[in-house]
This record gives C-alpha cells, sequence and structure tokens, in this order.
C-alpha cells in the first residue's frame, strides 16, 4: 500500500520551481560570484534591501535566517536563555515553537484558539495574570496547525494589549500570500509600526524548503543583539541561497511562483474538504481554511487521536496528532492534515482511508 503523508507542511514536488531556480542559481554566480560565494554576515545585502522595499523598512532591520523558525530560536536564546521566564503561546500552537522555548527556559503559557483565530479576550486576562511574560508568539494567517485567520479588530486588541502591557510580540507569517478567497488583513507589523513587533517570514513555503532562508524584520533595538546572536551561532546564514533567491525573485519570478502555488494548494484544499464530507463521521468537525497548508479536524471528544496513529501508519496515511500542538495538554481528539505535499487524486485516496479508520473509532479507541 503506497503512503500518502499528510504530516509535513512542505510543498509537494510538482510545486517547486526547478528550472527558474537552476536559472537564478547560474545568474547569482555570473552576476555577484563573490559575494555569494563569501560569508554574508546578517545575509546577503542585495536579499534583504529586496525584503526591505517590500516591507517598507530599512535594509538594517531586516536580518535573513536558515528559515523562520531560527529566528524565534534567536528571540528565545536572547529573551530566555539565563533568565527563564513565561511565552504566551496560541493553543494549539507549532509544535516546534513549543520545543524551542522550552529548550531556552521558556514556560509556554497557553491562550486558546478559536475558529476566528486566537481569542483576544483570553490573552487579555493572560497578560493581567501571574508573572509578566516577556513574549507574544502568534501566526495570525492561515494558523499552524488550526489554519484559523485572526480578523483585523482582533488584529489590533493584540497590538494594543501587548504595548501596553510591553511585551513583545512575535509574529510568524509563513502562509500569509498563500491565499485562495477572502480579504488579507493587516499584518501586526503593520498595525503596530515595528516597534513591538518582531515579523519572521519564510521562502520555505512560497518557493522551496530547500532554499532553508527566512527572514526577521526586527524593532531597532533588536537589530544589534539579533545580529551578535547571528554571527556568534553561524558567522552568516547561507549567502548562496540567498544570492539565488535575490536573483530569482529580482527576475520578476516571486509573485508569479506565488499565484501559481495558491493555486495548486487551492485545488488540493478542495480535494481535501469534498472528500472530507463524504468519507469522515458525521461527529467530526472541521473548518474550510482560506489559504495555507493544513485542515485541523476534530474528531468524537471520546477518540484519542494519538492512540490511532500507528494504525492509520500502517494503512499508509500517516498526520500529527493534536496533542503535539498543545501547550495546555488539550486537542487528544484533533489531527492536523497537512494537504500541501500529495497530489488531489492522493489527497482523495488518503482521506477516504483515514474516514474508515476514523469511522471505526469510538469503539476502538476510547480516551482514557
Amino acid at each position: 500500500m503506497s503512503t500518502i503523508p499528510f504530516t509535513r507542511g512542505v510543498p509537494g514536488p510538482s510545486m517547486l520551481p526547478v528550472a527558474d531556480i537552476k536559472a537564478a542559481a547560474v545568474a547569482a554566480l555570473e552576476q555577484d560570484p563573490n559575494a555569494a560565494l563569501a560569508y554574508g554576515p546578517g545575509g546577503y545585502l542585495p536579499l534583504r534591501e529586496w525584503v526591505g522595499e517590500r516591507h517598507g523598512v530599512d535594509a538594517s532591520r531586516v536580518l535573513l535566517v536558515n528559515g523562520s523558525l531560527q529566528g524565534l530560536t534567536y528571540i528565545a536564546q536572547h529573551l530566555f536563555l539565563g533568565s527563564p521566564g513565561r511565552a504566551l503561546v496560541e493553543d494549539p500552537t507549532y509544535d516546534r515553537t513549543l520545543k524551542v522555548l522550552r529548550t531556552f527556559g521558556a514556560s509556554p503559557s497557553p491562550v486558546p484558539v478559536t475558529d476566528d483565530g486566537m481569542d483576544v479576550d483570553a490573552l487579555e486576562r493572560a497578560l493581567g495574570e501571574g508573572a509578566k511574560p516577556a513574549l507574544l508568539y502568534l501566526i495570525p494567517t492561515f494558523q499552524n496547525p488550526r489554519g484559523t485567520t485572526l480578523p483585523a479588530e482582533g488584529r489590533r486588541r493584540v497590538v494594543e494589549l501587548c504595548r501596553e502591557a510591553g511585551v513583545l510580540v512575535l509574529e510568524d507569517d509563513p502562509y500569509g500570500l498563500l491565499r485562495f478567497e477572502g480579504e488579507p488583513a493587516p499584518t501586526l507589523h503593520q498595525l503596530d509600526g515595528g516597534d513591538n513587533v518582531v515579523y519572521t517570514s519564510s521562502f520555505t513555503k512560497t518557493i522551496a524548503p530547500g532554499v532553508r532562508t527566512g527572514y526577521m524584520i526586527l524593532p531597532e533595538r533588536l537589530v544589534k543583539p539579533m545580529a551578535v546572536i547571528s554571527e556568534n551561532s553561524c558567522i552568516g546564514p547561507n549567502t548562496f541561497a540567498e544570492a539565488t533567491l535575490n536573483a530569482y525573485c529580482r527576475a520578476g519570478r516571486f509573485e508569479p511562483n506565488v499565484e501559481r502555488a495558491t493555486a495548486m494548494l487551492r485545488e488540493r484544499r478542495d480535494a481535501m474538504s469534498e472528500t472530507l464530507r463524504e468519507h469522515f463521521p458525521e461527529t467530526a468537525r472541521w473548518r474550510e481554511p482560506q489559504g495555507g497548508y493544513f485542515t485541523w479536524v476534530e474528531l468524537s471528544e471520546d477518540v484519542d487521536a494519538g492512540s490511532l496513529l500507528d494504525e492509520a501508519t500502517r494503512r499508509g496515511v500517516p498526520y500529527v496528532k493534536g496533542a503535539d500542538f498543545s501547550a495546555s495538554g488539550g486537542c487528544r481528539s484533533a489531527v492536523r492534515l497537512a494537504f500541501s505535499y500529495p497530489e488531489p487524486d492522493q489527497i482523495r485516496e488518503g482521506v477516504a482511508r483515514l474516514g474508515a479508520l476514523f469511522s471505526e473509532a469510538p469503539a476502538a479507541a476510547p480516551v482514557a
């Protein structure tokens, strides 16, 4: 039986712009070989300038990193290494964020996520309870794992509440350009003006994971501390990959590829939604995402999704159990299904297999 993975949020092979990346790599070596093959503290300057132009900031506030997760790692190191404290996180949230925060001594404090993104009333209560948190981490657009998007008014409140409380915000936005429907809301960084919000994003989701390049847009006060951590960690990020990306973007390939990737992801999302309606038990609940990579499915409350994972893997349809994303120990009956990698026909086959498994689940795997 073939394996149809619903596990990792990565673009499928047919989504990768191989020929354009190859041409960009050649162009980078022809146009700027010395810089492309040298150390580049802070990252390849022409790409930093391109990112800065897109976001309306000076290139000095742009730090290139080895994927946006490395940006979070630098912030966590700066805030918590040797000074443990609280970090507010969405519940559920990106599982690797929880691991990084705990590695540097932070205690993740959960704030519930609703169908409309972070529960801002709950955030307000969390800010007023216990020790003052040092950080709020959130993915406000097409959230990982739930796929939700925080509306504009909620974003304004998040910015205002954290500014008043003196709590730094890290806005992780790897999926925001991959929108299928609806109108985009302003980023937290735009609403804040960049004084109290660190904005991170990545070319992993919009181009290819192998380029291993993300970026941070930093408040002025964090520019030097982050530069020091970056240089001490790796001297400089992957300059050749960044020079290739710069040639790719300046050749006008970025926006067309985002449009192409979005169309392919929309087709995958639609295939998943249609097949979920056809094959999943009536007790299952999900909300169709308007963009991004993931569908979050909540099964019947008496089902432990973790206990079914081995059998799902045996049937060739592994997923990530919801509990992996929860700082509170919840989400035991939920699963995250990544629709980005398989082709639409594979998605239909895989969801049908999972639907058969989950239809048997209440009797087979009650929660203790």
